[in-house]
Parts: C-alpha cells; sequence; structure tokens
C-alpha cells in the first residue's frame, strides 16, 4: 500500500520503521521543521526526520499543514493512506478526505480514555491497571474518530513514563501492520467513541511534579512514576530542590505530619504522607546526578523529623 506517514517524536519512529520494514511503500514522511537546540541553536531535526533520512525518504516539513500551498504538495504524493503518529498539527477535513482510505491515528491509549497531549503519563498517574493502543480513523475533533483497533498493554507496578512510552511504541507499531490488510480488504467495523467515558490527559508541566505529601503514598508512588523521565517528581530538602527517581508505598503510618521524615535504613528513607510512608530509593539533588538513597547516604545524611517542603525558603 502507498503510504503518506506523518509524525515527529521518538514514539513515532517505530511504526514508521516497521512499515519501511514491512515493504510499504511510504511515499512521503511529513514531519514537524527542524527546531534550535542547545546554546549553539542549531537546528535538529526531529527523529522521525532523522530516521526517515537514513531511509532515504522524501521529507515534507511544513510549519503549517493546513496552508494552500501545504495542501498543495500532499496532492503530489500519491497514497492510498495517510498514517498519523504524534504529528504535532491538526488536520483539515480537506487533508483528512484526501487519500482513499482516509487518514488513521495510533493513539496511546484505549480511547475514550485520555484524549490529549499525555495519555501515557497520566494512565500512570490516575493509578491505571491497563492502557493499550487504538488505531482510529481519523475526523476533525481531538481523538475523536471512530476506532478501527486496539491492542491493551498492561501497567506494571515498576512501569514508569519511559517504560510504558516504550511498549506502547512497539504495540502501536504491531497493530498497525495487523490494521492496514484489514482497512485494504474492507473487513474492519469501525466503532462509535462512547463518549460519556471520554477522559482529557492534559498537557505536563514542571509544576505538576511538585509533590504534595498530604496525599497518600499510592498516590505519590504513582506521580513518580508517571513523570519518569520528565518533568520527574521534586520536593525541596535544606532549600534545594531534590528530584525522586523511583519510591514505593509502605503501608505503615506514624503520628507525624505530612512530609515528615520518619526513619531511615541503609538503603532508603521513609517519609509520612497522608496516607502510608513513601519510601524512596532513588533521587537527585540539585546540580548533582542521579542516584541511589544508599550511594547519597555515603557522604550526606538525612536527618529524621525534617520535613519535606513545597517550595524554596
Amino acid at each position: 500500500m502507498k503510504i503518506v506517514y506523518m509524525g515527529t517524536p521518538d514514539f513515532a519512529v517505530g511504526p514508521l520503521k516497521a512499515l519501511v520494514e514491512a515493504g510499504h511503500e511510504i511515499t512521503a514522511v511529513v514531519s514537524q521543521p527542524d527546531k534550535p537546540k542547545g546554546r549553539s541553536k542549531e537546528l535538529v531535526p526531529p527523529p522521525v526526520k532523522a530516521y526517515a533520512l537514513t531511509q532515504d525518504l522524501t521529507v515534507f516539513q511544513p510549519e503549517k499543514i493546513k496552508t494552500p500551498e501545504a495542501v498543495a504538495q500532499l496532492k503530489t504524493y500519491e497514497a492510498d493512506l495517510f498514517v498519523v503518529a504524534a504529528f504535532g498539527q491538526i488536520l483539515s477535513k480537506e487533508i483528512l478526505e484526501m487519500p482513499k482510505y482516509g487518514c488513521i491515528n495510533i493513539h496511546a491509549s484505549l480511547l475514550p480514555k485520555y484524549r490529549g497531549a499525555a495519555p501515557i503519563q497520566w494512565s500512570i498517574i490516575d493509578g491505571e491497571k491497563e492502557t493499550g493502543v487504538t488505531i482510529m480513523q481519523m475526523d476533525v475533533g481531538l481523538d475523536t474518530g471512530d476506532i478501527l483497533t486496539t491492542k491493551v498493554v498492561p501497567i506494571e507496578d515498576e512501569d514508569t513514563g519511559e517504560s510504558l512510552f516504550d511498549k506502547l511504541c512497539e504495540a502501536g507499531s504491531e497493530l498497525l501492520l495487523e490494521t492496514i490488510p484489514q482497512i485494504e480488504a474492507g473487513t474492519l467495523v469501525p466503532q462509535k467513541q462512547d463518549e460519556s467515558k471520554s477522559t482529557y490527559a492534559k498537557m505536563l508541566t514542571k509544576e505538576l511534579g511538585n509533590i504534595d505529601f498530604t496525599k497518600s503514598a499510592k498516590e505519590i508512588w504513582y506521580l513518580v512514576r508517571g513523570l519518569n523521565s520528565w518533568p520527574s517528581a521534586y520536593t525541596y530538602y535544606n532549600n534545594k530542590t531534590m528530584k525522586i527517581w523511583r519510591a514505593r508505598p509502605v503501608a505503615d503510618n506514624s503520628d507525624l505530619s505530612a512530609g515528615t521524615i520518619v526513619k531511615k535504613d541503609k538503603e532508603s528513607i521513609y517519609v509520612q504522607t497522608g496516607e502510608g510512608m513513601l519510601q524512596i530509593l532513588e533521587i537527585q539533588m540539585e546540580g548533582k546526578k542521579r542516584m541511589s538513597v544508599k550511594d547519597f547516604m555515603l557522604g550526606h545524611s538525612f536527618e529524621a523529623g525534617v520535613v519535606f517542603e513545597r517550595e524554596k525558603r
């Protein structure tokens, strides 16, 4: 099948690679423009473009995909299907109707749950036990199109935003290769989304990671995992930012106020929360590298009774 592929970040590389290796003809790859990075402000290509160039694929990077010039350019790439994965721009009705089989989107949740910008992270933050990938027929709404196929992915206790990202990328690639032959054969029965079950996964911000220890240990544990590797969960210790990279909830409680260090052992420290304690195992102090609490305590100390703060004094 002739395909125009639209995608930008790392998540979109896997499905494109799967299409190429499966022998589908990619007539063009559409990605966001290169962006300046670092102090030098050197232009860096998005991951999808970087991979596409290694395969000698045609790359198109419009500032705005809905302009008449961009639409005219898209029409020159003969394609039966447009495949979209985290492209980053909204497609017009004219573009959606351009190819024979329309446009399909690989979305990293089990729609209608977690529409929006950060479905992977929010599924962990909310304490879900499973998530998955949906391939939908795109319409003019935000993740509102008919569901074509889905694949469920369990969320394990050790999963983070980063590890789940990798699992869903692989699942999306597999599901895409299973779905395209069904689209071509006309055997799929699109399912309308149940609007009453829809939820919105809002964009992540650094402020979201500021830990409120009055919440339960489980809630904080979900937050730590969901925001690993970006933007990370954090608190303040001795007037310095302390990122928490790995922790686990403990059912024990003390009479101390939320945010207080209750005790420590050779591997970790235990902090009272609104319900239960949070056992903290891996941290990163301001200006330092990530390290286990065990290694940190070789040269520093955590004192029982000290209270973590939500802001610098």
